[in-house]
Parts: structure tokens; sequence; C-alpha cells
């Protein structure tokens, strides 16, 4: 039984949904996405209402699969998506050019970062909660395709993973850390 496959899609004004065997095809006003459908699994589109439909209960996983990724890409063509990371650390730069950014991260070289066709990235400084006026950068990834973005927000990620002590490093700005104490002095 799947709870999120039996939920219906309402689709907006403005979307339009090409039901095709294998794929689905969604277009509003960000633009175009194709999502697969898996076996055994139907869509059937009925005014501004979409259904998934399975053809047996063995598939009640993918029932559930195909409908959240269907409804992904209607957000992602009416909405968009957002993914914020904070650079934390001293001399942690990142800088947009074009359609890569250039990362300076602690190491002895700096990291060029290719953005893929579909992601946008900005910068900019925010001042921190600390009684120091000090500034973090928070780097902004925008995509109407969910995966695409989440996938190039991992990467980034995974160029300087959060510090154990300190929190230093690349990380997710949602995402709220818990730190180790370290050694205690006498």
């Amino acid at each position: 039984m799947s709870r999120v496959g039996k939920k219906v899609i309402t689709v907006p004004k403005g979307v339009t949904v090409q039901v095709r065997e294998r794929e689905l095809e969604v277009k509003g006003a960000k633009g175009t996405l194709k999502t697969p459908v898996p076996k055994g699994i139907t869509f059937k589109l009925d005014g501004d209402q979409l259904q998934a439909e399975r053809a047996s209960e063995d598939l009640s996983a993918m029932h559930g699969l195909a409908r959240a990724l269907a409804n992904n890409a209607i957000v992602g063509v009416t909405e968009g998506f957002k993914q914020e990371l904070d650079l934390v650390g001293v001399g942690y730069r990142a800088e947009v050019q074009g359609r890569k950014v250039n990362f300076s991260l602690g190491y002895s070289h700096p990291i060029e970062f290719p953005l893929p066709e579909g992601v946008e990235a900005k910068t900019e400084r925010v001042p921190t909660k600390a009684s120091i006026p000090q500034y973090q950068l928070t780097m902004t990834l925008t995509s109407i395709d969910k995966q695409k973005l989440g996938q190039v927000a991992a990467e980034m990620h995974n160029l300087r993973k959060p510090d154990a002590y300190k929190g230093k490093g690349v990380r997710y700005a949602d995402v709220q850390l818990k730190l180790k104490p370290g050694k205690t002095g006498k």
C-alpha cells in the first residue's frame, strides 16, 4: 500500500503534462523536464488532475516513487528548487565565474568546479551571529531539476566536509551540526 502513490497531483495553470508510455514530459514557465516512468506504473491525466496507478500490489514502492518524481517535475517547472551552502572557515571563498565556481578551501591549490546545464549559482556575504562583526560566505544554488541540484550540492559539500570539532568546511545551511567537545584543559 503506497500512501504517496495514491495522492492526486493537481496540475497548475500554465503547465502542460504529456503522458507517454515510459516518460512524462512537463512544460512550464521555467522550462521543460522529462521524468521516467517505471515499468508497471501508468499515469492518467483527467483535466488538471494527474493520477498514478500501478499494475500490481508488488509495485507499491515504485508507485510512490513515480508519483514523487512527477510532483517534483511539476513543482520544478513552476517554482524551482533552491539549496544553500555555507562556507565556514578563515580564508574559505567561492567565486562564480560564468559556468564554473572557483573554490579556495584551505588546500594548497584552488578548486575549479564546473556547473552543469540547468544549475545556477550565486554567492553572498552574510553576517554571522557572533558578537564580533564577522561574515561567512553563503552560496545559493537554484535549478528546476531537484535531482541534479541535490547532486551538485552534494559534490560541492564533499570538496571540504565540515570538521567535527570546529565545523569548518562546506556545510548545508539548513543542517545543524553537532560538534565534538575536544580535549579539556587543566
